[in-house]
């Protein structure tokens, strides 16, 4: 049976979309420009989550496989640039609602009250998909859980309600899937199941952490004979010793609980092993992903960020229509809501491929030749 042709405006549902935008009014003829733009925008947004979503399901996907192929992590990475993209575009947009006076803002502002950008159901399952962990959620104000804040006026489950507590089931997290792979990589040609893996990924980081230690140690000579007084000197010195001290207790994971310690030094080692000798060709691709999700975290959070100067730029630090502290919770959430912590930090440890310590397998992250 031949189909019917395709039109772009069914195909887009054109006029089904532009009719979205009233607000809490039935006539749109009745709103200002302003108070649609504010609605056009806040709706693109969903709709930047909502592909932002499927994305992250597809790359946590692919990292929650027992075993991740080799040839799956270049469209995981593809899926994680599109997704650093797609956050950078959607912080742009706010440069559209600075062209809002403050009065034109408050001209409509209280038929948004009690609503609040916080009950965005699709931007509590985009942090609890990356990995976001409950002790580390700010309260909005007086609500038990986020949760709370997502349910009817009358206390009964909304859809958004039931959209993130299907989220919170749905495990592994992306963080969570990604600590698996990295605890499974190949240390010094060592598996997490080997009989010696223990004693062998010690010895990397023993000599990882003295090339590290004589590093920082050479810099702090050259900061020390630059340095212009006694205090100087006793400030700079302290300064570096504890740079060592800090990295030693990073890769040791000396900041865990004893029986998570083995767990997070593997994974912690991994990535700076990945980081360091990533020119060997079976680490190439394993950098590009830790790389891409520093870089995608690094784009939500400049999309908090930014969302926080629009907001301050506009309605200055008044209390938000929700109740929330306004700009002071934004700013918040942009400082405490991070996720791949560990990568982050494993940049600071990081040395000069000329200082880097030798492989003793280097060998087995040589690609395969072919008989």
């Amino acid at each position: 049976m031949s189909r019917k042709p395709t039109t772009y405006w069914d195909y887009i549902r054109v006029e089904s979309l532009l009719s979205l935008q009233r607000g809490v009014d039935d006539d749109e003829s009745r709103l200002s420009n302003d108070e649609v733009m504010f609605l056009v925008v806040h709706q693109v947004d969903e709709l930047w989550f909502k592909l932002a979503l499927r994305e992250l399901v597809t790359v946590r996907d692919l990292f929650a496989r027992p075993s991740v192929p080799e040839a799956s992590l270049a469209p995981a990475t593809r899926g994680l640039r599109r997704m650093e993209l797609l956050f950078r575009l959607a912080a742009d947009q706010f440069a559209l609602m600075e062209t809002m006076t403050t009065r034109d803002y408050l001209a409509f502002r209280d038929k948004l009250s009690p609503a609040s950008g916080f009950q965005s159901a699709q931007m509590r399952e985009i942090e609890i998909l990356l990995g976001l962990p409950d002790e580390d959620r700010i309260p909005l104000g007086h609500e038990r859980s986020y949760l709370d804040a997502l349910r009817e006026p009358d206390g009964s489950e909304s859809a958004a309600y039931r959209r993130v507590a299907l989220r919170l089931v749905d495990r592994p997290t992306l963080r969570e899937a990604i600590d698996a792979w990295l605890y499974r990589t190949p240390i010094e040609g060592s598996r997490p199941d080997d009989p010696d893996d223990e004693a062998r990924v010690r010895a990397f980081v023993e000599a990882y952490c003295a090339a590290q230690a004589a590093e920082v140690d050479a810099a702090r000579r050259t900061a020390l004979a630059h340095a212009p007084g006694d205090a100087d000197r006793e400030r700079l010195a302290a300064r570096f010793a504890d740079e060592i001290a800090q990295a030693r207790a990073f890769l040791l994971a000396l900041d865990r609980p004893e029986p998570e310690r083995r767990r997070r030094a593997r994974i912690r080692a991994a990535a700076v092993f990945i980081e360091s000798y990533r020119e060997l060709p079976l680490l190439a691709w394993p950098r590009e992903v830790l790389d891409a999700l520093i870089a995608l975290e690094q784009a939500f959070v400049l999309f908090r960020q930014r969302h926080a100067r629009m907001v301050e730029r506009v309605i200055g630090r008044r209390t938000g229509t929700g109740g929330s502290s306004g700009v002071d919770y934004l700013d918040t959430t942009a400082l405490r809501y991070r996720i791949f912590r560990d990568l982050w930090a494993a940049r600071t440890l990081l040395v000069r491929a000329a200082a880097l310590p030798p492989l003793r397998q280097a060998d087995a992250y040589a690609l395969p030749v072919e008989t």
